[in-house]
């Protein structure tokens, strides 16, 4: 999942983050990602020759998604060192978040109502106050709740990840991702055959969504605490809440929510290497197994002891979506040195954006068309989709222009331009020595 994060490999703790400068390669990672998910979801409105064709071998939402977790691994745990505070940490999360997060939702409300789209999923009206605090959460996805749009469910993963690396940060732990990383590819191959999936919600389902709020809430406010241990109080809470519902309470299983971890892990530890903050070789060597254990993962059959579990393998489109993912993240580091084009690039930085906003646009064709599609000739659903990418592009740059960037630029002032220290604020890490 895009979030438009992206600092400089020389930037340090305490350096301010709007001076921080972009990296090409990585909003080319983050266009070609946003645009193959895009790609995705046109199928089986526009496309339904590839769909029965290629998608049986290749799985091309995962393989965008997986190439915006290894993004995020690779970017989001060094904002929250440079930064050197928790709370200006979370406070970038939320006006970077929130804002486009909340038009999508307002949108697919909307156009739902005015019969445009398929419409909201039924289940979200079964309990609206939880459904509604569940996705104020961002933890929707690891809740039982449906996401009010599809995509959301990746930054249910996502805010699993930004806790973990919280927690890691105020521990003084944050510089072992590396056998993090390694730690969820093993369990993602061991043990997430024999994990159930929506254990909680299927027998507390309020009061699960109810407990995790409150916990998240009372988890980050004591890591912003003064106190040492309340502090560490607050880091047992956030990562038990986390580590609880990606092995026993996800929608997609445990085998691909560790799997993703792993993944988002592995990419904090390729820039550790890359920066020299990780023994490089042992690093390397524990980085390396992480793809192939999740292979590995992706081709195993749950157990049938596993609850509520898919009695089915992810699948072969799945694992060599995700090899190609990482060739791809992988290539793009080797070649982040040189330029990039430019239509990646600025797609990238707008891809939060694109990404939220694309399955609505997605649906609104469909019901321009006349919602039969598949029955149209083939020039016919190729024009419209030029009118679908053309349409996805503007919502999304109008997007970023007028709602993201007003937003960070918001949070920028509240949160002042000045970064604490580690050695002083309040929510910070003390800094180990380079290993």
């Amino acid at each position: 999942m895009p979030t438009n994060t992206l600092t400089s490999s020389d930037a340090t703790i305490g350096a301010p983050a709007e001076r921080a400068p972009r990296m090409g390669w990585l909003d080319a990672l983050r266009g070609l990602a946003a645009m193959v998910v895009v790609f995705e979801h046109s199928l089986d409105v526009l496309l339904p020759e590839v769909r029965r064709t290629a998608s049986p071998w290749f799985d091309f939402g995962r393989y965008g998604v997986f190439v915006f977790f290894l993004v995020s691994g690779y970017v989001v745990p060094f904002s929250l060192q440079r930064r050197g505070s928790v709370r200006h940490f979370w406070a970038g999360r939320l006006f970077r978040l929130y804002p486009a997060w909340a038009v999508s939702l307002a949108l697919a409300l909307l156009l739902g109502t005015a019969g445009v789209t398929y419409g909201l999923p039924a289940a979200l009206a079964d309990r609206p106050w939880a459904s509604g605090l569940a996705h104020l959460t961002m933890l929707q996805d690891l809740l039982g709740v449906p996401n009010a749009v599809n995509v959301l469910w990746t930054l249910s993963y996502e805010m699993v990840f930004y806790l973990l690396i919280t927690a890691m940060f105020v521990a003084g732990v944050h510089r072992a991702s590396d056998r993090v990383a390694l730690g969820f590819g093993v369990g993602a191959a061991m043990l997430g055959v024999a994990l159930p999936s929506g254990l909680l919600a299927s027998r507390w389902p309020g009061g699960t969504i109810l407990a995790a709020a409150l916990l998240l809430a009372g988890g980050l406010a004591a890591m912003l605490s003064g106190r040492r241990a309340v502090r560490r109080a607050g880091v047992v809470v956030v990562a038990a809440l986390a580590l609880t519902l990606l092995v026993l309470n996800s929608r997609i299983g445990a085998i691909e929510s560790l799997c993703i971890i792993a993944t988002m892990f592995a990419g904090t530890a390729v820039r550790g290497i890359q920066e020299g903050r990780l023994r490089r070789w042992p690093a390397v060597a524990m980085v390396a197994v992480v793809p192939a254990l999740t292979l590995v993962a992706g081709m195993r059959t749950p157990t049938s002891w596993a609850l509520h579990a898919n009695p089915n393998p992810l699948g072969r489109d799945w694992s060599i979506a995700v090899a190609a993912a990482w060739l791809t993240f992988l290539i793009g580091l080797a070649l982040r040195r040189r330029r990039m084009p430019r239509f990646l690039v600025w797609s990238g930085m707008i891809s939060y954006s694109l990404y939220l906003l694309h399955p609505l646009v997605v649906q609104v064709v469909w019901y321009a068309a006349g919602r039969d599609t598949w029955g149209l000739p083939v020039p016919v659903r190729a024009a419209w989709g030029v009118v679908l990418v053309a349409a996805v592009l503007v919502s999304a740059a109008l997007t970023h222009r007028y709602v993201e960037r007003p937003a960070q630029r918001l949070g920028r002032r509240l949160t002042g331009p000045r970064r604490a220290s580690p050695a002083t604020a309040a929510g910070a890490a003390p800094q180990p020595a380079r290993p």
